[in-house]
């Protein structure tokens, strides 16, 4: 048995969805030319380049064709559920409904930075400015109850997601003009000036639903009726808040596909929900769960010395990773007035000892964040030049002078939790700002007080909050910390209805529309976006336009930098930390082809050994 190296954070949350290939372009496509005009036709695309398969390979570099198939794979989550749409902002959707269940257009791979191959499209045509984008879908393409994945289903689930999805949809399909069927199995789409180079890949990436099963189940309401899918597995058991089941399609239409073949070997998913991670540990521990990914540092250095590691029985395993840290912080919701003032977010940075926390807290073991995409080629280096700097000095005099500078680094703690420098850097910014302290609180013009709330998802962010909510309080800031279930802090933040919260934006390799998700003006105001921080700055929003339009590698890397720059010298964030390793305990025998992809193993090439 080959030991499974990490699987990224990003895919482990979401869930890792294998990618189907199918060679053939639009061919046998009656007047292909006269359908789509011309453009250029391909099995598959990448962001930037050529992807790296070519038509006709026989299978994935990290799957293992001749893979066994069975067994039962049992991971616990935390909080519950209350939903089987994974579709709209109501409700909690059961943990990987839109990757297990539903099929996309196309689907990515993850051993490259960002490449599509053929899914339910077995093909995607596009001309050299990226102006429309055309698909010629899979004949062989099925639902599970066998009826053919149709045109009609494309188009439907474009019309529908646009009016009713998430804001990720709505925006992406908004950005659709027109749609022209293409005989019975291709469909065109032509774009609005809003769309950039990104928006025929994330169109292509769209879930497939059903269109005579929807017309019958509202789509705007979370429901907990099994939906017709036509994904590798299907929804076998729901016990709601509690546990969701998936079994293994074995007639599914898919399965010999090359990029399918060595995936998705388990015969059935199992998620068992629990209250916190806590518990969620002590059912692994017990042998509840057979795969447990540790987020804590802590826990795994205090929680994992029980008998069945000692017996051989459960496999420990602490493997490296090269993907980008993304924002994990105490993130300033700049919507309420006492966070719209710059300096007074800087002094609140300034207080936070990364040093303290990491020695006492995490056992050593974390590295502080000081860019969304460390631990990257993505993160800036060095002053701007190049293709870097011309994007800044565009907008010289909107922007602070220190982003022509050396990047942005947290400031220094000395791990005493009382750094006199930077309390009293904190105390000069604050009363810059009109804050001044009155027997021993701080309080503005007006006498009222510096108070906010420090919104909590999970237990185990609170000695890290606890920690941070001391040093706010000998600022004289009244700091309250509320821990609340899964539910209500993402209903929470769906609202915006916070003052602070700790949070984790999760970036790839190659950034793209999701940065306006997460940072741009619109978002601000859109109720499910990520933008939790408020920012409306138009700087963010052309530089955000840049990474969506960059052209190449090198343009993406150089407008990535640019915008992480930006970002960081508004202050909405207090940076925490990240890992450079990924923590995985299972039970049993698991096994995986001894090739590490870019962002790390793939769970659904994993088998259990026999």
């Amino acid at each position: 048995m080959v030991r499974p190296p990490a699987v990224p954070t990003r895919l482990v949350l979401a869930g890792l969805i294998a990618v189907l290939f199918a060679a053939s372009p639009f061919a046998g496509a009656p007047a292909r030319a006269q359908d789509t005009g011309a453009g250029r036709t391909s099995h598959g695309v990448a962001m930037h380049g050529e992807p790296k398969y070519p038509a006709g390979f026989a299978h994935l570099d990290y799957a293992n064709p001749d893979a066994p198939k069975g067994g039962t794979l049992t991971q616990a989550m935390t909080g519950s559920f209350d939903s089987l749409n994974p579709f709209i902002v109501k409700g909690r959707t059961a943990a990987l409904v839109r990757d297990y269940h539903f099929p996309s257009l196309m689907a990515r791979v993850w051993d490259e930075p960002f490449s599509l191959y053929g899914y339910v499209a077995e093909s995607i045509e596009m001309p050299e400015d990226r102006s429309w984008v055309a698909f010629r879908l899979n004949p062989d393409a099925r639902w599970h109850d066998g009826t053919p994945i149709t045109v009609d289903d494309v188009i439907y689930t474009v019309e529908t997601l646009r009016e009713t999805g998430l804001p990720g949809y709505r925006r992406n399909y908004g950005r659709i003009e027109t749609i022209t069927r293409l005989g019975e199995t291709g469909v065109r789409f032509e774009l609005s000036d809003e769309a950039d180079r990104e928006t025929p890949l994330i169109i292509a990436l769209m879930p497939v639903i059903p269109k005579a099963w929807y017309e019958a189940h509202p789509i705007e309401e979370a429901s907990l009726d099994v939906p017709l899918g036509g994904g590798p597995y299907r929804i076998a058991e729901v016990d709601p808040g509690r546990r969701i089941a998936y079994e293994r399609v074995e007639d599914w239409w898919a399965a010999d596909l090359p990029v399918f073949r060595g995936q998705y070997n388990f015969d059935r998913m199992v998620f068992d929900y629990y209250r916190d991670q806590s518990v969620a540990l002590e059912a692994f521990k017990s042998g509840e769960a057979t795969l447990r990914r540790e987020f804590s540092a802590d826990s795994w250095a205090t929680d994992y010395a029980f008998p069945a590691v000692d017996a051989g029985e459960v496999t420990l395993a602490t493997l490296p990773h090269d993907r980008p840290s993304g924002m994990r912080a105490f993130v300033f919701n700049t919507r309420r007035a006492i966070f719209d003032d710059r300096r007074v977010r800087e002094a609140l940075i300034q207080v936070l000892d990364f040093d303290w926390i990491n020695r006492n807290l995490l056992h050593g073991q974390y590295e502080r964040i000081g860019s969304v995409f460390a631990n990257s080629e993505l993160a800036p280096v060095g002053v701007p030049d190049g293709r870097e700097r011309d994007l800044l000095e565009a907008h010289r005099g909107a922007v602070p002078g220190e982003v022509f500078g050396e990047p942005w680094q947290p400031p220094a703690s000395d791990g005493s939790g009382r750094n006199r420098a930077a309390f009293g850097k904190a105390r000069d910014l604050l009363a810059a700002a009109g804050w001044t302290i009155e027997d021993g609180r701080l309080v503005d013009g007006d006498g009222k007080p510096f108070a906010f709330e420090i919104l909590l998802g999970d237990a185990g962010d609170e000695r890290v909050a606890i920690a941070y909510a001391d040093a706010l309080r000998r600022l004289g800031i009244d700091v309250t910390l509320r821990t609340v279930d899964s539910a209500q802090y993402q209903g929470r933040l769906d609202s915006f209805d916070f003052d602070m919260i700790l949070y984790r934006w999760i970036v790839t390799l190659s950034p793209g529309a999701e940065q306006d998700l997460y940072w741009g003006s619109r978002s601000a105001k859109t109720q499910g976006s990520r933008n939790y921080a408020g920012i409306t700055d138009p700087v963010v929003d052309a530089l955000i336009a840049e990474v969506a339009d960059a052209r190449d590698r090198e343009g993406l890397v150089a407008a990535t930098r640019a915008l992480d720059r930006v970002l960081m010298s508004g202050r909405y964030f207090v940076p925490l930390y990240y890992l450079d390793e990924d923590y995985w305990a299972w039970w049993g025998d698991l096994g995986r082809v001894d090739y590490d992809p870019v962002y790390g193993s793939v769970l659904e090439s994993w088998w259990m050994e026999r």
